[in-house]
């Protein structure tokens, strides 16, 4: 007989980074694991350093980093702990990305333009991850820009349960914030039975975060509408959206997004919005000063959990999908 047999078990090891450890510590939780010990710090020039203080050789090594602000360093610091990881010879290396960075640039609006999304997705390859597992990517096709496994999850059914439980729902409409999220609105509309509304906008190419709100598609008078947006940054775009649909008659709305960006002066516009509630994830922090009675945060760390275990487990993290459809 040639070669060594071994009767070695699998083993799952949970890491995470500095940007949203609070998250990934619910994850653990749920997975009945405690995060991998690990030794991370900036030098006096900003660079970063990462040991970890378990040995990682031949384990299924799951990492957690939310891009969130200072969004370029912690991308930095995951590809670090990346590398990290694949020269601690790890057996397999998956992101958990609860939020892409730099998502939005998915594709060449004009000449001359990057396509961010797809430099950040090999960087991710090259410094040696092997699967992606994320939540509510901008737009699809970002899946297509990482060679590798991509899990897709949802967080429609959180979001949309805890909606459908609070809300009148024969009075309830989903509304669109602009014709790229009809296809998530019509799914929010299966799942609470009600009927859909669209709000046409136009953005200015020249200024960032400028929108124009132009008219409302669909009936909104004497409605309670929920707005559903895969993320918000600094406001502009939903709360004029919910102006639009306040002036146009509708008796009450609720914003829900995945991803709570939250920057700039996101925090002023949903202080004085006439929006009763506004409802994300916490695949990001929500920043401090947004401690506000009208902003809910519900966990995707469950789901997330779930994920991890179907990929750790070689199951099928498409009975996901298919649940949360």
């Amino acid at each position: 007989m040639t070669g060594i047999k071994t009767t070695g078990e699998k083993k799952l090891m949970l890491f995470s980074g500095r940007a949203h450890p609070e998250l990934a510590e619910e994850v653990a939780y749920q997975l009945g694991v405690g995060l991998v010990p690990t030794k991370v710090f900036d030098f006096a020039n900003g660079e970063i350093y990462v040991r970890y203080e378990e040995s990682a050789r031949g384990a299924d090594c799951f990492l957690m980093q939310s891009h969130t602000a200072p969004i370029n360093k912690w991308i930095m610091e995951q590809l670090i702990m990346i590398d990290a990881l694949k020269r601690a010879s790890a057996r397999s290396i998956t992101v958990i990305l609860p939020f892409f960075g730099y998502a939005r640039q998915d594709k060449k609006h004009r000449g001359r333009e990057p396509i961010s999304a797809r430099l950040v997705a090999d960087l991710l390859k090259c410094s040696g991850a092997d699967r992606i597992l994320t939540v509510d990517l901008h737009t699809d096709q970002i899946q297509g820009f990482f060679d590798g496994p991509v899990d897709h999850l949802f967080a429609l059914p959180v979001l949309a349960d805890y909606v459908g439980a609070k809300v009148d729902r024969s009075k309830l409409t989903v509304v669109s914030p602009d014709a790229g999220r009809v296809r998530v609105a019509d799914r929010w509309c299966d799942r609470l039975g009600a009927p859909l509304a669209i709000v046409h906008k136009r953005r200015d190419k020249e200024v960032a975060n400028q929108v124009t709100v132009h008219e409302v598609v669909g009936d909104v008078e004497g409605r309670v509408c929920v707005l559903v947006d895969d993320m918000i940054d600094t406001g502009g775009t939903i709360c004029a959206a919910a102006d639009a649909l306040f002036a146009n008659g509708a008796e009450d709305v609720i914003v829900t997004a995945t991803h709570g960006v939250l920057s700039g002066p996101a925090a002023d516009r949903l202080k004085n919005s006439k929006v009763s509630e506004f409802v994300f994830t916490n695949t990001l922090p929500t920043p401090g000063e947004l401690d506000l009675d009208k902003i809910t945060v519900l966990s995707m760390a469950p789901t997330i959990a779930r994920a991890v275990r179907e990929v750790f487990e070689d199951g099928s993290v498409t009975s996901l999908f298919d649940e949360q459809a």
